[in-house]
């Protein structure tokens, strides 16, 4: 079986699209014209144009449809109206509820999971990513083969078919089983190189900008960086975890972080096939929280990505909120207020720099906090050991006399018990900094 990205049309479709949101009475959600924005903005990344927008808010969701009988009617008038040919609902839909939309209104209906599915599929660039994301459709569209999709002839190259393909997925549900198997083996030996690699990285300070999906971490990645990792205005421009080794002020070494981004309603399947990628965020020392302040909705974004990092072990990880994108809003009253509930917050432009150089001195006195100076006695491997000491912190000073190497150095607390592993005798620590002389 083919994977996704073989064979994979390039034709690029412009659909017409309605979005559909349908919400509990007593859900707390209160009616607003924005509601359906976020839906609309994966779609418009999916390459579809959005022409009509319909909600409702239910005492329950009616399991045929999740739309109640009169808006399912009202529905398939849109659709007609506006000369839709895809319908995209702002939820989760059964297999058979999407195959009776679809029987309502003659067009094809597509779920939130499976849309950002779609975008992630159009977006995944490395061989880990494609893996990632062929696994995760595998998965969702696994039961939906049962034939449920024949009475639509769809549109090779649109949204909600790019990746497999129906016809091939429906041939034999033993190869997609088959696929999936061999998927997650592969994707257990991408985490057990990234495992090796980690290792590697023990002892020096590990930061990941983690966030809700466009809320700019890849810009500010860049700017702290100096690197040039894909920074675009849309959704989910980053799947793949980037790392690179920076120096602070010319002493201070950290390996900084760029993962994908959260947005609510995460598939289950893309958190799971993304294992080996968001562990990168689990095994951090200092996540920076990337906010985009000019969203209405912000704090529920930030709820949003708090909870996905509950779910993957990065809770109990210490954050300092970045709240970015404060050229598109000034309100010195929201800044003042938000700096009360988080203390070490900082407002910053990724756009124009401002308030960039505010994190740099940050993370400066955060490292140099988490510090000790450490004299130690080295009498074999010298040069080795002093490359590592000096690859951990910085070294102050170094004597030798009779073949014995006694050097000071400033080193996080954290590479203590590495260092005494390597064979290097630490004679002496201090927490208080003392500046070279």
């Amino acid at each position: 079986m083919k994977s996704f990205f073989e064979g994979t049309s390039t034709k690029k479709i412009r659909q017409r699209a309605i979005v559909v949101g349908v919400y509990k009475k007593d859900a707390g959600i209160a009616p607003d014209d924005r509601l359906l924005d976020e839906i609309a903005s994966l779609c418009k990344t999916a390459g579809a144009k959005v022409v009509g927008r319909l909600t409702q808010f239910v005492d329950k969701f009616n399991a045929a449809t999740l739309l109640g009988s009169g808006k399912s009617e009202a529905l398939a008038e849109l659709v007609r109206e506006r000369v839709a040919d895809l319908v995209v609902f702002d939820s989760d839909l059964s297999p058979s509820q999407q195959v009776n939309l679809e029987k309502k209104t003659s067009r094809q209906v597509v779920d939130r999971p499976g849309i950002i599915l779609d975008i992630f599929a159009l977006h995944a660039r490395t061989r880990e990513a494609k893996a990632q994301v062929e696994l995760a459709q595998l998965e969702y569209l696994f039961p939906r083969l049962a034939g449920g999709w024949t009475h639509l002839e769809r549109q090779e190259g649109s949204i909600g078919t790019r990746g497999p393909g129906e016809t091939q997925l429906e041939t034999d549900r033993r190869l997609v089983r088959k696929r999936i198997r061999d998927l997650k083996r592969k994707l257990d030996d991408i985490e057990t190189e990234r495992i090796t690699q980690r290792k590697k990285r023990e002892g020096i300070f590990k930061i990941c900008l983690v966030g809700y999906t466009n809320a700019g971490k890849s810009t500010i990645f860049n700017l702290l960086t100096g690197d040039n990792v894909v920074a675009e205005s849309y959704l989910f421009a980053t799947l793949d975890s980037t790392t690179r080794r920076i120096r602070i002020s010319g002493r201070n070494e950290l390996l900084l972080s760029d993962t994908v981004g959260f947005i609510r309603k995460l598939p289950v399947s893309l958190v799971a096939s993304f294992k080996s990628t968001l562990m990168e965020v689990s095994g951090a020392d200092l996540l920076l929280h990337v906010v985009d302040i000019s969203e209405v909705d912000f704090e529920q974004r930030i709820a949003t990505v708090n909870n996905i990092l509950g779910e993957i072990g990065g809770g109990n990880i210490p954050v300092i909120y970045i709240f970015n994108k404060i050229d598109l809003r000034h309100d010195p009253d929201l800044f003042r207020a938000l700096l009360g509930r988080f203390p070490k917050a900082r407002f910053v432009s990724a756009e124009t720099e401002e308030g960039i150089g505010k994190i740099i001195s940050d993370l400066e006195n955060y490292l140099e906090s988490g510090k000790v100076t450490i004299t130690a006695k080295i009498k074999s491997g010298i040069r080795e050991k002093i490359n590592l000491i000096s690859s951990l912190g910085h070294i102050i000073d170094s004597v030798s006399n009779d073949g014995v190497f006694q050097v000071k150095a400033r080193v996080p607390r954290t590479a203590i018990g590495r260092l005494q592993a390597e064979g290097i005798e630490l004679i002496e620590t201090e927490d208080r900094y003392e500046s070279e002389k």
